[in-house]
C-alpha cells in the first residue's frame, strides 16, 4: 500500500488495485504537485464541505466516475451534481471492495461557498478512519483538539495519523502534538499548514513537541509504503 501527501490536506492511497483521494483541493493549492486534469481516482473521500477540501471533486469525479464517500449532506449535494456517492455519518462505517471507511467526529465547520456568494450547509465535519490491508490510516480532517482522540486510538490502533497543525482554523502545533499523544499512532504526519498566510507554521517545531519520535514531515509527492 502506498500513501502519499500532496499539500494542504490532500492524501492519496493506492491499495488493492484502487486509488483513493482525500480532500482533493488542487486548483488554488500552491503547495500541491498534482494537476486536477491528470487525476483519475476510483474513490474520493471528503472530510467536510469547505472549498479548500471539496476542491476539484466534481471535475475529477465526473471524468473518472469516482465514488464519493462523505457525510450524508455532502453526498446528497454531490448526487445532485450527477455523481456517484455513498453517504456515511459520524460513528458509522461501511465495508467497500477496497477496505473499510469509518467517520469520526471533528470540531470545525462544514459549508460550501458558491461563486454567487451563497453559503451551502453541508453537514457536520468529520475525521476518517481508512482500514485497508490490515492497516489503519486516520485523516483527522480540520479539527480542534478533543479528548476522544484517545478513544479513537484505543478502538482503532493507528498506523499513520494525518493531523492539521496550521492553527487559526484548526489545531496548532501544541494541540496537535498533544493529539498525537492521545492517538498513539505509529507515524504522525502534519498537514493543513503553509497553504495560506494565516496557517503558516514550521513543521519541524511540531516534530520537536512530540513526546515520541514518530513524526514525519512529508512534502508534496512524498510517499510512505505500509
Amino acid at each position: 500500500m502506498k500513501v502519499s501527501y500532496h499539500g494542504h490536506s490532500v492524501i492519496k492511497v493506492e491499495t488493492n488495485g484502487k486509488t483513493i483521494l482525500f480532500d482533493p483541493f488542487i486548483k488554488g493549492n500552491s503547495l500541491t504537485d498534482l494537476k486536477a486534469e491528470n487525476e483519475s481516482p476510483d474513490v474520493i473521500i471528503l472530510t467536510h464541505g469547505h472549498n479548500d477540501h471539496v476542491g476539484d471533486t466534481v471535475e475529477i469525479a465526473k471524468r473518472s466516475n469516482a465514488l464519493i464517500i462523505a457525510n450524508d449532506e455532502i453526498a446528497t449535494y454531490m448526487e445532485w451534481q450527477g455523481l456517484k456517492t455513498h453517504p456515511l455519518h459520524i460513528g458509522g462505517a461501511c465495508e467497500f471492495d477496497f477496505g473499510k471507511v469509518k467517520l469520526t467526529q471533528a470540531f470545525h465547520g462544514s459549508s460550501y461557498y458558491t461563486e454567487d456568494k451563497e453559503i451551502i450547509y453541508l453537514g457536520e465535519p468529520a475525521g476518517v478512519l481508512l482500514m485497508v490491508e490490515g492497516k489503519t490510516i486516520y485523516h483527522a480532517g480540520d479539527t480542534g483538539l478533543f479528548s476522544d482522540m484517545k478513544l479513537i486510538g484505543e478502538r482503532h490502533p493507528i498506523d499513520v495519523a494525518f493531523l492539521p497543525i496550521g492553527d487559526n482554523f484548526t489545531m496548532g502545533p501544541e494541540d496537535a502534538a498533544y493529539a498525537a499523544t492521545l492517538l498513539n499512532a505509529k507515524i504522525v504526519v502534519p498537514i493543513h499548514y503553509n497553504t495560506f498566510p494565516p496557517i503558516k507554521q514550521d513543521p519541524e517545531r511540531f516534530l520537536q513537541m512530540l513526546e515520541h519520535k514518530n513524526g514525519k514531515i512529508m512534502n508534496a509527492g512524498d510517499m510512505l509504503e505500509l
